[in-house]
């Protein structure tokens, strides 16, 4: 059931930050109660309305027909316009900021849901306007599916007014970042949460002579279910150690599982089954993608095409708060269940992390003074910040005396040079 599950649960994650799920499932929507509406109104539906509120009714079928074909042909063209908006916003996001955003901005569901809006409304709209008989008196008509394809284009008029809004905001980049932090504050949080529940020690096994296999996908490693691979190492009485991190881009016949005991092809099939591949990737599902995104949007921020520097210390700032985050979590990543742990996942180590970040950052940004004296407020608040290790503190100390040499040895004025001496000598 658990394999069943996480298909399921890695299917929808897939489909839903595709920009066409809301806006087909709309679609199916609206098709579906049009086909109602002209069951009910085959029933009397209109004609007991009509003795009841006769104002709202529309009593003359060549009318019914005129304020229909009007509602289309209007919505018709806000949809395509509402599709050239996103397009054009996902065009300068990425010529902007950083090609890794795309997927997040698509997955929007604000904006699947206003066009899935029009998309339910045009497509009700066509199949009641088949229902109406020109010329028809007021007694054959289907008013009811009349008045409602009014109301629901007044909706999509006020969801457009919302749509241009939201579209103006989207492409901020104080937006951006804001989304970016929250997807992964929240998804650092609930790791975070889940290692305070298992309170586990780092007693598990050597694994440097266990059985290795190997990956039979290719892709990033996106998701795994850990419960399923504990309930098979816990049925079989064997551990599991996961020898790549989240995120990682996989090869074919790459050393991925490493256990305890030897394992049949049919437990292999099953363990496989638990891991999921993609060719995409969502802060939703690793974290460590908003890393990446925060660097790279203050690398293209420094470069001299955009040369933003007020964006790249945004980017910083928030930077900041998620490497804090980040210190509360451990290294080494376990799974345990009946109180024994089963499964060890390799993960991306803090030092690693910072090292990466900050690597690709001192590359383009060494030679601005206020962009280096903002990573050494942000190094020097991340060394002042409760750990679970004290290592983390060791490579922060490590990454303040490389950027500082760096730095200096790019300088050109003793004033500069100075301040940051300075600077670093309060560290």
């Amino acid at each position: 059931m658990k394999y069943i599950y996480f298909k399921f649960l890695t299917f929808y994650n897939l489909i839903k930050s595709n920009i066409i799920f809301f806006p087909a499932l709309f679609a199916i929507g609206g098709f579906n109660f049009a086909f109602l509406m002209i069951y009910l109104e085959s029933k009397g539906l209109s004609n007991e309305l009509l003795n009841r509120v006769p104002q709202l009714l529309v009593e003359n079928g060549d009318t019914a027909l005129t304020i229909i074909s009007a509602c289309l042909g209007g919505l018709i063209s806000l949809m395509v316009f509402s599709f050239s908006m996103v397009m054009l916003l996902l065009s300068q996001a990425s010529s902007n900021f950083s090609p890794r955003l795309l997927p997040g901005l698509i997955s929007d569901k604000r904006h699947q849901v206003i066009l899935g809006i029009y998309l339910g409304t045009i497509i009700y709209n066509i199949f009641t306007l088949f229902s109406i008989e020109p010329g028809g008196e007021k007694y054959s008509l289907p008013g009811t599916s009349v008045l409602l394809a009014i109301i629901f284009t007044i909706i999509c008029l006020i969801a457009f007014i919302y749509f241009i809004h939201n579209m103006s905001q989207s492409i901020q980049i104080n937006t951006i970042l804001d989304r970016i932090y929250e997807e992964s504050v929240d998804r650092l949080q609930h790791i975070i949460e889940i290692e305070k529940e298992c309170d586990i020690k780092d007693d598990f096994p050597d694994t440097s002579n266990w059985n290795t296999y190997f990956s039979k996908n290719n892709g990033y490693f996106q998701n795994i279910s850990l419960s399923a691979i504990a309930e098979i190492c816990e049925k079989n009485s064997t551990k599991i150690y996961i020898t790549k991190p989240r995120g990682s881009y996989l090869l074919k016949n790459v050393s991925l599982i490493k256990s305890e005991k030897e394992l049949d092809e049919e437990i292999l099939s099953e363990i496989h089954s638990s891991i999921s591949f993609s060719r995409g990737e969502l802060i939703s599902d690793n974290y460590i993608l908003a890393f990446k995104q925060m660097t790279e949007i203050i690398l293209k921020a420094m470069s001299p095409g955009v040369n933003d520097p007020g964006t790249a210390i945004n980017a910083i700032d928030y930077l900041t708060e998620i490497f804090a985050l980040r210190m509360k979590k451990r290294d080494d990543e376990y799974y345990m269940q009946n109180e024994t742990v089963y499964v060890k996942i390799a993960t991306i180590k803090f030092s690693e992390l910072l090292y990466n970040v900050m690597a690709s950052i001192r590359t383009y940004c060494k030679h601005d003074p206020i962009i280096v004296q903002k990573l050494i407020w942000m190094l020097k608040h991340l060394y002042i910040q409760p750990a679970l290790n004290d290592q983390y503190k060791v490579a922060v100390k490590e990454e303040v005396e490389i950027l500082v040499k760096e730095a200096l040895n790019t300088y050109t004025t003793e004033k500069d040079k100075t301040i940051l001496k300075n600077l670093v000598g309060e560290f």
